[in-house]
């Protein structure tokens, strides 16, 4: 069983939801995931999902954005994001780790190379947010080969005729995209979330994680009463532009501070009622 798998298993063992913090490589600096990184695991982190810095996001809100400038501005790289997993496989083997991002980086580093290298850098999953089934054989074919999963995204306009098609060649867990829009702006009701996961596991029987609008652990708890895990990626990374100095440096006590972020999201997630002990 892969890394996700596992961690899955051993949330639904335990009778709790996931929790699946975020993390922009780079930003603002590599020093500075490193330390996330290392202390994500402990502070309750199921897995990782590590944003691939681009200039053109598309789908992200201007938390994500900024988080990408600043490191794109520090230096980043698919190359340089890959070298920050590996790394973190050192000393954390168990916890998995997922890239989230867009295809052109992949494309321009090459697909095939992208998929052999991420997996032995220790990456476990890819989300590719604007490449559409239709056109993702590109990518699953190594991603397959090299053995890391391939993550879809389902929207709530995602309807029952398009469902079956987005779900093709899925594998890891399906990343429910909670809200029509871009990343951290709004929040999914607990009425949308009771609608449309049932209307998901009838598709599926891949664990859902959902995202995109999850902030607080009252949020993330009521993700967990519905679905596997919840995904946290713009508070987290509020938190870090709010210790940066007017130089864009980061402060004392910032790595701290997300961390102890997670620890009450990851609290709020595993204590909550959930459909993961059904």
């Amino acid at each position: 069983m892969s890394r996700i798998g596992c961690s899955f298993a051993r949330a639904r063992a335990e009778g709790r939801a996931a929790l699946i913090p975020f993390v922009e490589a780079f930003d603002p600096d590599p020093e500075t995931t490193a330390a996330l990184l290392a202390g994500l695991a402990e502070a309750g982190a199921d897995a990782i999902e590590v944003g691939i810095p681009f200039s053109d996001p598309m789908a992200d809100g201007p938390t994500i954005q900024r988080a990408g400038q600043r490191a794109l501005k520090a230096g980043a790289t698919l190359a340089g994001t890959l070298g920050l997993i590996r790394a973190f496989r050192h000393r954390n083997d168990t916890v998995p780790v997922v890239l989230m991002g867009y295809f052109n980086p992949i494309l321009a580093y090459g697909v095939a190379s992208f998929c052999s290298d991420a997996a032995a850098a220790g990456v476990d999953g890819v989300i590719v947010v604007d490449l559409p089934p239709e056109e993702s054989e590109e990518l699953d074919r190594p991603a397959r080969a090299a053995g890391l999963d391939v993550v879809r995204l389902v929207a709530p306009t995602t309807g029952p005729d398009r469902l079956p098609i987005v779900l093709q060649g899925a594998s890891g867990f399906v990343y429910y995209v909670s809200i029509t829009g871009i990343t951290g702006t709004r929040t999914a009701t607990e009425a949308h979330l009771a609608e449309a996961i049932p209307r998901l596991r009838a598709a599926t029987s891949l664990p859902i994680a959902v995202g995109f609008g999850v902030r607080t652990p009252e949020q993330a708890a009521t993700v967990a009463r519905h679905a596997d895990a919840a995904v946290v990626a713009s508070a987290l990374i509020d938190t870090v532009a709010a210790g940066l100095d007017e130089w864009g440096r980061l402060k004392p006590g910032t790595v701290a501070a997300v961390l102890d972020q997670v620890r009450a999201l990851a609290s709020a997630v595993r204590t909550a009622p959930t459909a993961a002990a059904a």
